[in-house]
């Protein structure tokens, strides 16, 4: 990446023909960019709707302008904002008069962000959040990526790191000042500072994959025997014809995916072939197939026609749904029907209601990355809380600094060079 004193420039809204399109212009040479246009910057936070000219003195587009000056920006810079008309020929003019300047350059994915994080206006979590909000498709997607950006990760974060380094200053208090006024003996308070934070870092950790999943999705596999309705309830489930329904058994043989959000979850859909014995080999595979990714599968709908459950190849855990198809034909009134949409909704609830639950509300990390930083932290403190009342105070200082550092990583308070363009790889441009 060029360097961070470059005035940058990119398009921040979506290419292509809109009401609105915002050109930003970030860096110490913005406003000098606005002047050879022929405007003066407007007053700090503060709009201004003027007339853009290119170098010829041409006009390029009557747009609003906006200046925020360095510290109160997004970036954290001098930013310049150009509200334009959403022409493609308008924007296009724009970028090309800018791209003339020589102190100006187009921005680079997610340069704009990464500025942010840098001149400390975002920490990495809150990165982390913003690129989340740009991906949610989901209700819940959303709340959470908003939690993220909002900061909560990095208030949990910093109360964790302030717990031990008030454990530090106590136990350093006692190598430093031994012949002065302090505690003779910090054992108690640092044992229950240590203890506190092992817990509330355990408690995370055992939300970790549970919180992955709202992002990634959960999946949901329909189980059954042939002609038991499985395609036909993924369709209606998913108010789509993604599956091809027949009566002829056997006519799912390989496993349909459906995408859809249910009660603001991302959920994957699984029609699967029909579980039963047969000798053509294409559909046996179809069979297997369906047993190994029903297994893995985070919830499974079972279907079954006849008067009672038949017995499964895959095993009925306890919060699988075990319900009657085709109650139209049946008579059963607890059976759902697709051609009638009896139970659907109630069906559609249910599954919402069991994945929900699944969803810790105080579980935030979501990320590998900080996943295995928790886990470095947690196993230094367990260990020194173990030998801490044999352990020479200078290495359980030393450890809980290592402790601290592995937390940092998280809000990126040590040196993340290495990480950060993987990080930035997701963004757009004008981000």
């Amino acid at each position: 990446m060029t360097g961070a004193g470059d005035t940058i420039f990119a398009l921040a809204t979506a290419q292509g023909k809109a009401g609105v399109a915002i050109v930003r212009i970030s860096g110490p040479e913005c406003c000098a960019a606005l002047t050879a246009m022929g405007v003066s910057p407007p007053v700090p936070r503060s709009s201004r709707l003027a007339t853009l000219r290119d170098s010829e003195g041409d006009i390029l587009d009557q747009a609003l302008v906006l200046f925020f000056e360095r510290g109160a920006s997004f970036t954290g810079e001098d930013v310049i904002e150009l509200h334009l008309h959403g022409s493609v020929a308008v924007v296009r003019a724009v970028l090309m008069e800018l791209e003339r300047m020589p102190p100006l350059r187009m921005a680079e994915p997610g340069e704009f962000t990464r500025r942010a994080l840098m001149n400390g206006r975002l920490d990495l979590t809150q990165v982390q959040g913003l690129a989340d909000v740009i991906d949610a498709e989901t209700d819940g997607q959303r709340r959470h990526a908003m939690r993220v950006l909002d900061g909560e990760v990095s208030r949990r974060v910093e109360g964790w790191r302030r717990d031990l380094l008030r454990a530090i200053a106590l136990i350093e208090a006692t190598i430093d000042f031994a012949d002065e006024d302090v505690p003779e003996d910090v054992s108690r308070e640092v044992s229950m500072l240590l203890s506190g934070v092992i817990e509330s870092v355990s408690a995370e950790l055992e939300t970790v994959r549970s919180v992955a999943r709202l992002k990634t999705g959960f999946e949901v596999a329909l189980v059954g025997e042939p002609n038991a309705g499985k395609s036909s309830l993924l369709n209606a489930l998913s108010n789509s014809d993604a599956a091809i329904v027949t009566a002829v058994a056997g006519t799912t043989r390989d496993i349909v995916e459906v995408r859809c959000d249910i009660n603001g979850l991302p959920v994957t859909l699984l029609d699967t072939a029909g579980l039963r014995e047969t000798s053509d080999e294409v559909e046996l595979i179809g069979v297997h197939r369906a047993i190994t990714r029903a297994k893995s599968a985070d919830l499974r709908i079972f279907l079954y026609e006849q008067a009672t459950p038949p017995t499964w190849d895959v095993p009925v855990l306890d919060q699988d749904i075990v319900i009657r198809s085709k109650g139209d034909l049946n008579g059963d009134a607890n059976a759902i029907s697709v051609s009638t949409g009896v139970g659907i909704p109630g069906l559609l609830l249910r599954i919402g209601t069991i994945l929900s639950e699944r969803i810790p509300d105080t579980g935030l990390i979501s990320r590998e990355r900080d996943r295995a930083s928790l886990d470095v932290a947690l196993s230094i403190m367990v260990e020194v809380q173990a030998k801490m009342s044999d352990a020479e105070p200078e290495l359980v200082s030393l450890s809980l600094r290592d402790s601290a550092s592995a937390l940092s990583e998280i809000i990126g308070g040590v040196d993340i060079d290495e990480i950060l363009d993987e990080v930035f790889s997701s963004f757009c441009i004008g981000k």
